[in-house]
C-alpha cells in the first residue's frame, strides 16, 4: 500500500496543470485496469481528465450500485516534490497530497484486492468515479459526479477522515463564494479629492454590511478574505474588489444568503458597486440515511474491535452534491492522518489497513 501511495504521490497532481492530472489520472486507470475493471476516461477539454472504473461480480450486470468518490487533484504546485518528497518516517507516509487525498484511492484499490482474495462477492456492481477539479470546485466534474449518484444506492467518499482517531463526517458546511466590486471615479488625493469617489472607502462600508450577515448561532460565516483596490497614495482610488468565503450548515439557508449578498447597494454617492457568485456547493447534512450508513460502519469497526466516531466539518467535498440528491452519503472513509494542504501531510501507516477492510466490509454488505 504504501509502495502504491508513493507512486501516485510522485506523479504531481495540481488542479490547474491539466498535463500533470492527466498523467495521475492515467496511472490511477491503469491500476483499475490491472483489476479488471471495466475503465473509461472521461475526457475534459481544460480541466484534467476523470476517471471511471466499475466493477461487478457474477454473469449478469447487478441492479444496484454503490458509488465510492474521490479525486486525484491536489493543491500543491509542480515542483514541491522537491523540498517536500515523499517520505517514511515515525510510522508516516509524508508528502503532498498523501492524506488528502491519493491515500483514499489506495484505500480503494486494496479494498477490491481484499474482496478478490477472500472470494467476496458483492451483490451490487461497484462504481469508482476520481475527479480532477475537486480542489478548485469540481465545475467539469459536478454533472458526472451527480448523473452517477442518481443511479447509485449510496455514496462512500474517500475524503480524508477526520482528527487523529479517523472520525467519519457526518456533516459538512455548505460552501460558497463571492467578489465584491467596487466602481468610483479618481481624483488627486490632495488637490481636488472631493471630485473622487473612493472605491476602496466604499468597499470598506460594504464589507461592514457583510459582517452582519454572519450568524455563528445557524452556522453562517461570511468573511472577506483578499481584499485589493487603488494605485498609488495620492491618486483617490477608482476600483476596489473583494473575494468572499461564504459557508452554511443547511441548504434552506440559501434562499437568505444569496438575496442578501446580492442586494448590496452603493453608500458613497458615485459609487457602482457589482456582486457575483454566491452560495452554491451544498451542505452534507446528518440526516437518518446518513447515520444508517454511519451505523454499518460502526458495526464493521466493532467486528474488528476498533471504535470509529463521527465529526462535523466546515470544509467542503463532492459528497455534498450527492448529498444534497437524497442518496445516502458517507464521507470521511479515507487515510487516517493530518496536515492537509501543508508541508506537515501525511498518513499513518499502521491505519491503511483497517481502513482498506472497513471499505471492502461496506462495499460487501450494503
Amino acid at each position: 500500500m504504501v509502495e502504491l501511495l508513493g507512486e501516485f504521490v510522485r506523479c504531481e497532481s495540481p488542479s490547474h496543470v491539466k498535463r500533470a492530472v492527466d498523467e495521475c489520472a492515467a496511472i490511477v486507470a491503469r491500476e483499475w485496469q490491472r483489476r479488471g475493471a471495466n475503465v473509461r476516461i472521461l475526457q475534459q477539454a481544460k480541466r484534467g481528465n476523470h476517471v471511471r472504473a466499475e466493477i461487478w461480480y457474477g454473469a449478469t450486470r447487478p441492479a444496484g450500485q454503490i458509488m465510492v468518490l474521490g479525486h486525484t487533484d491536489s493543491v500543491y504546485p509542480l515542483g514541491t516534490l522537491a523540498k517536500m518528497p515523499f517520505r517514511i518516517a515515525q510510522g508516516r507516509a509524508w508528502g503532498p497530497g498523501t492524506f488528502d487525498m491519493k491515500g483514499g484511492i489506495v484505500l480503494a484499490l486494496h479494498a477490491v484486492d481484499a474482496l478478490r482474495a477472500l472470494k467476496i462477492q458483492p451483490t451490487k456492481r461497484l462504481v469508482f468515479l476520481w475527479t480532477s477539479d475537486e480542489e478548485i470546485g469540481s465545475e467539469s466534474s459536478r454533472r458526472a459526479i451527480e448523473q452517477e449518484a442518481r443511479r447509485s444506492d449510496a455514496v462512500l467518499v474517500l475524503e480524508p477522515s477526520f482528527g487523529r482517531e479517523g472520525r467519519l463526517k457526518t456533516q459538512r458546511k455548505g460552501v460558497g463564494a463571492a467578489e465584491i466590486i467596487v466602481t468610483g471615479r479618481s481624483a488627486h488625493a490632495g488637490i481636488d479629492p472631493e471630485k473622487g469617489v473612493n472605491a476602496v472607502h466604499e468597499l470598506a462600508l460594504q464589507i461592514t454590511r457583510l459582517m452582519k450577515m454572519n450568524d455563528p448561532r445557524r452556522g453562517i460565516t461570511v468573511q472577506a478574505t483578499v481584499v485589493s483596490g487603488g494605485t498609488i497614495t495620492n491618486v483617490v482610488p477608482d476600483h476596489a474588489r473583494a473575494l468572499v468565503d461564504i459557508r452554511y450548515a443547511r441548504a434552506a439557508d440559501v434562499p437568505r444568503i444569496n438575496p442578501r449578498l446580492h442586494a448590496l447597494r452603493p453608500i458613497l454617492k458615485g459609487a457602482r458597486v457589482e456582486v457575483r457568485g454566491g452560495a452554491d456547493r451544498p451542505p452534507l447534512e446528518r440526516t437518518a440515511a446518513v447515520k444508517k450508513l454511519l451505523a454499518a460502519a460502526q458495526s464493521l469497526m466493532h467486528q474488528m474491535g476498533l471504535p470509529l466516531g463521527e465529526a462535523s466539518t466546515g470544509g467542503g467535498s463532492d459528497g455534498s452534491f450527492t448529498a444534497a440528491l437524497g442518496v445516502p452519503t458517507l464521507d470521511g472513509l479515507g487515510a487516517v492522518g493530518d496536515g492537509a494542504h501543508s508541508p506537515r501531510e501525511h498518513v499513518v501507516i499502521s491505519k491503511l489497513p483497517e481502513r482498506a477492510a472497513l471499505i471492502a466490509g461496506l462495499l460487501a454488505t450494503l
